[in-house]
C-alpha cells in the first residue's frame, strides 16, 4: 500500500512504556483512536492504510477483526496499569468501519469501557460512506453507545466523484444524514474535499449547497492533496489530469469559509467548522493540543507521554503478533522537549483559539510584530491566532515561527 511507516527505533515485544512517559498520564485528556483498515473499493486519491477484500490475501478477514481490536485493548490496560485513566473520546477511523457489522464496533468500545473506562459524556464517533449504513444500522451504533457519525460526503457532483473513484451516490447524502439523526445521534459531521481536477467554481458551490442543505452540526474540508504512489498521482503523472491549482484551491476555501459562516458554522481549525463550541470534534482537538492516546488497529500511530509508537502495517501481521500474545507495536520515537514544543506549534496555530505566545522561543515571538503587519495573524498580547489570510498561509506563518 502507498501507505510508509517511519524507521524510529525497536518497540519492546510486550508494548512497555518509559516510567518517564507513564508519570504523565492524566496531565492531558487520553483517547483512544481504531483504525479499520477495509474498503470496499480503493479510492484513487487515497494513500490511508487500507486494504479491499482482493489486497488482504489468504487468511485475514474482516470477520476476526473485532476480536483482534479486543486483543489490543486489553494488551493496553495491561500496558498502562491499574490506575484509572477515562478515556475522553473514541474515533473509529479507516477505511469504512461500517463495513464491519455493527455489533462487532459495538464490541471494540465496550472492551474500552470494561477494560479503560469511558468518562462521562465521551465523545464516540464513527466514520462512514453513505452507501455503507442504514437506518437500522445507525440505530444499532446508537444503542451500542456511539454519539457521533462523521459521513464521507466529498462532493455532490457525480463527475467530481468519478474523478475521485468514490462509488457513493451522492443523492444518498441526505437520507443517511437524515436516517442518522432519527436514529439519535448528537453530532453529525460531512467530510468533502475541494480541488479535484475538473471541478470547477460552480461545482463546488453545488457540494457546499447540498451539504449545508442537509443542516450538518460540523463540516471538514480539505484541498485535495495528490499523494505519491496512488493511482491519482499515477495519472497526474501521465498527464491525464492536471495537478491542483493552488489559486483554485485558496479561491474554493475563501468560497468554503463564507458559505459556512452565513450558515452559522464557525471555524475552529484550519479546515474544520462547527455549529456551536458543543459540536467541534473533540477527538481531534486532542491531536492539535497535544493529548495522549493509544491507537488501535495496523498502522495505527499512539502517543502516551512523549513517546509516539505505531503498529505494523499489514493486517495479516497485525493479527499475528496478537495471535501471538506481542504487541504489534513495530517501532517507537521518544520526542524530546525542543520536538515536543516544536509540534506544539505546528499544530495549535491552526487552532482558532491560538497558540499562547509562551510556547515561541525568542526568534519566534521576534517575528510576531511581522506577522501581525502582515495581516497573517490577529493583533493580540497572549496568543497566536490566524487571520483569514494567515490561514491560507498557514504552514508559511509556521515556517518563520519556526525559522
Amino acid at each position: 500500500m502507498p501507505s510508509a511507516l517511519p524507521e524510529g527505533d525497536p518497540a519492546p515485544a510486550d508494548g512497555s512504556l518509559p516510567p518517564a512517559a507513564l508519570a504523565e498520564l492524566g496531565r492531558r485528556p487520553f483517547e483512544v483512536y481504531v483504525h479499520v483498515p477495509f474498503c470496499r473499493v480503493r479510492c484513487g486519491y487515497c494513500d490511508f492504510n487500507t486494504y479491499t477484500a482482493e489486497e488482504l490475501g489468504p487468511g485475514v478477514t474482516r470477520a476476526s477483526y473485532a476480536e483482534q481490536a479486543v486483543a489490543e485493548v486489553r494488551l493496553a490496560r495491561r500496558v498502562l496499569g491499574d490506575v484509572d485513566r477515562p478515556v475522553e473520546t473514541v474515533f473509529l477511523g479507516g477505511g469504512t468501519p461500517t463495513l464491519l457489522p455493527p455489533d462487532d464496533l459495538g464490541r471494540i468500545v465496550r472492551a474500552i469501557d470494561d477494560e479503560l473506562g469511558l468518562a462521562p459524556g465521551a465523545e464516540v464517533t464513527t466514520e462512514a460512506n453513505p452507501d455503507s449504513v442504514d437506518l437500522g444500522y445507525l440505530e444499532r451504533l446508537r444503542e451500542a453507545g456511539f454519539t457521533r457519525v462523521s459521513f464521507g460526503m466529498q462532493s455532490a457532483v457525480p463527475h467530481v466523484l468519478a474523478v475521485l473513484d468514490r462509488t457513493h451516490d451522492p443523492e444518498r447524502v441526505p437520507g443517511v444524514v437524515e436516517a442518522a439523526r432519527a436514529a439519535g445521534f448528537e453530532q453529525i459531521s460531512l467530510d468533502l474535499i475541494y480541488g479535484t481536477p475538473g471541478e470547477s467554481a460552480a461545482d463546488w458551490e453545488t457540494t457546499l449547497d447540498a451539504a449545508l442543505a442537509c443542516a450538518p452540526d460540523h463540516v471538514s474540508a480539505y484541498s485535495l492533496i495528490v499523494e505519491d504512489g496512488t493511482a491519482l498521482a499515477r495519472r497526474v503523472r501521465r498527464g491525464e489530469l492536471p495537478m491542483p491549482d493552488d489559486d483554485d484551491l485558496a479561491d474554493k476555501y475563501l468560497q468554503a469559509d463564507e458559505r459556512f459562516a452565513a450558515a452559522g458554522l464557525g471555524w475552529y481549525e484550519v479546515s474544520n467548522w462547527a455549529r456551536d463550541d458543543a459540536a467541534r470534534c473533540r477527538h481531534n482537538i486532542g491531536y492539535w493540543t497535544g493529548a495522549d492516546w493509544w491507537g488501535i488497529g495496523p498502522g495505527a500511530h499512539s502517543h502516551v507521554g512523549g513517546v509516539r509508537w505505531w503498529n505494523v502495517k499489514h493486517p495479516k501481521a497485525y493479527a499475528a503478533r496478537l495471535g501471538e500474545g506481542v504487541s504489534p507495536a513495530q517501532a517507537r520515537e521518544v520526542l524530546d522537549a525542543e520536538t515536543r514544543r516544536v509540534e506544539r506549534v505546528l499544530l495549535e496555530v491552526r487552532l482558532r483559539d491560538g497558540l499562547p505566545v509562551t510556547a515561541l522561543d525568542a526568534p519566534g515571538r521576534a517575528e510576531l510584530e511581522a506577522l501581525v503587519a502582515d495581516e497573517l495573524v490577529e493583533d493580540r498580547a497572549d496568543r497566536l491566532v490566524l487571520t483569514r489570510r494567515g490561514r491560507l498561509l498557514a504552514d508559511g506563518v509556521v515556517h518563520r515561527l519556526l525559522a
